[in-house]
């Protein structure tokens, strides 16, 4: 389904409570012009400079760490767009078939294990570290994966068609129904109402 979406107000978003952890404390001697951009970071983002220090380290230990390893390389934004607009349907599905297996691969790498709960939570993690929005919402046993991208319409039908292969090999028998935009894809599908991808 294409078009407009909208999620019915009830919708509950999945919480992603961080794990409790012992934490100790450590200096560090940094140089004094990275320390004021941290400063000045953490100022924009209203945020105290531990926590901005805490997700930098976050980012670069959950993702950028193994960038290198696996052959990610950044992209700008504006090329994706201008590639996307031409993107045919076979290309696009060729796309797909040269993914999937480098999408595993990555699962395996990073996570250690292959499955349904570690793909969905690689998936998000590249989306965080790319700035891509993404959001996770439960509807009693539905599941809504919500993916803005802002690359225009041939990237949702891509987007769309990856969800449903990823889905398809865990769950075969399970249908997944989406709505998109040139700029967002909603995935919805029944996965129980105890499912917790960071659960596994």
């Amino acid at each position: 389904m294409r078009g407009t979406y909208e999620l019915d107000s009830t919708v509950k978003r999945q919480q992603h409570p961080p794990k409790k952890e012992k934490t100790r404390s450590i200096t560090y001697r940094l140089p004094v012009k990275l320390v004021e951009e941290i400063e000045t970071e953490a100022m924009n983002h209203n945020i105290s400079h531990n926590v901005m220090a805490r997700q930098i380290l976050e980012k670069y230990i959950q993702w950028d760490r193994f960038a290198d390893k696996i052959g990610m390389i950044p992209v700008p934004k504006k090329i994706l767009d201008t590639l996307g607009i031409e993107m045919s349907a076979q290309e696009i599905n060729e796309i797909i078939n040269v993914i999937k297996p480098v999408i595993k691969d990555t699962v395996l790498f990073i996570k250690g294990k292959y499955d349904l709960k570690r793909c969905i939570e690689t998936l998000e993690d590249y989306m965080r570290a790319s700035g891509m929005k993404s959001d996770h919402r439960i509807e009693g046993e539905l599941h809504h994966f919500i993916i803005q991208h802002e690359l225009g319409s041939n990237w949702s039908v891509f987007t769309e068609q990856l969800l449903q292969e990823i889905f398809k090999e865990f769950l075969p028998d399970s249908k997944m129904k989406c709505q998109t935009t040139e700029s967002t894809v909603i995935a919805t599908i029944a996965l129980g109402g105890d499912f917790n991808e960071h659960e596994y």
